[in-house]
């Protein structure tokens, strides 16, 4: 039987928890995150993600999805009074039905399946958790096998990014990296077992339009910082650079939104090719 407690007090628990959402080191020492919404938690458990206990207002009556969560998951079980609660669903006027308490998993590049069809993206030093999330919505909506973080960026499990995800981190490695180093010798030990990734990064003088590039093979897709682009290390990797046509006033596109739109036309491609063969 899952551990019941309550909690109506702001006391040591409660703080812990309360740290993980603006506290990136005890995020991290703690290998834990929080997580709030239907979609979201319903994806983590549907995933395997452990999840280390299931926080929830202890003076309302639950919805058959919370209670089938609360049957279900083996995790801690905690019943919090509802400010606490809102506090830590970060709600100004009513608490969220359910926050849960998720176990961080490795940055392992290996957790990236990589096949004849692979399809990933490298995010160069992100500043926004928000646009990280939203990268890994649409890496997830467009057939993508994973995203990595490279260098010193901003955390994809930081409150904002996993809102953005909508649910998406659960189904899509993220893993974090210091350096391209540690890219590139991934990228070589899986070109050795007979997959021929090929970075292609977006940039505005990119050395052909997106619409003219090959992106039916492996391709892992470079994105740049959201102010600086990719950095030069970065753009001596790409083997090619692609470009996104664009009209009127605007100089370039948010980060995230390249990535998209780039993301949708390679899984435009390998639609189309498949349809064909």
């Amino acid at each position: 039987m899952p551990t019941r407690r309550r909690i109506t007090a702001r006391n040591a628990r409660f703080q812990q928890w309360e740290a993980l959402l603006g506290n990136r080191n005890k995020r991290t020492r703690a290998k834990e995150f929080l997580v709030q919404g239907v979609r979201p938690i319903s994806l983590a458990v549907r995933y395997g993600w452990p999840v280390k206990a299931l926080i929830h207002d202890g003076r309302r009556e639950l919805s058959p999805w919370a209670r089938e969560l609360l049957r279900e998951v083996d995790a801690e079980q905690v019943a919090m009074a509802p400010e606490l609660l809102a506090e830590l669903g970060e709600k100004n006027e009513s608490a969220p039905e359910l926050v849960a308490v998720v176990e961080m998993p490795a940055d392992d590049l290996d957790r990236l399946r990589v096949d004849t069809d692979f399809l990933g993206v490298v995010f160069d030093r992100p500043t926004s958790p928000g646009n990280i999330g939203s990268i890994i919505r649409s890496a997830d909506a467009f057939g993508a096998g994973g995203l990595i973080v490279s260098g010193h960026a901003a955390d994809v499990y930081d409150p904002k990014s996993v809102r953005a995800s909508t649910g998406s981190l659960f189904a899509l490695p993220a893993v974090r990296v210091g350096s391209p180093g540690t890219v590139v010798d991934w990228v070589a030990a899986r070109r050795a077992e007979g997959q021929p990734i090929v970075l292609v990064g977006t940039d505005e003088k990119g050395e052909c339009e997106v619409f003219d590039f090959d992106f039916t093979q492996p391709v892992l897709l470079l994105v740049g910082n959201e102010t600086s682009g990719l950095s030069s290390a970065w753009r001596d990797l790409c083997d090619h650079t692609v470009s996104i046509p664009m009209t009127g006033s605007a100089s370039s596109l948010n980060a995230a939104n390249a990535a998209t739109a780039v993301l949708y036309e390679a899984h435009r491609q390998r639609l189309v090719a498949a349809r064909r063969a």
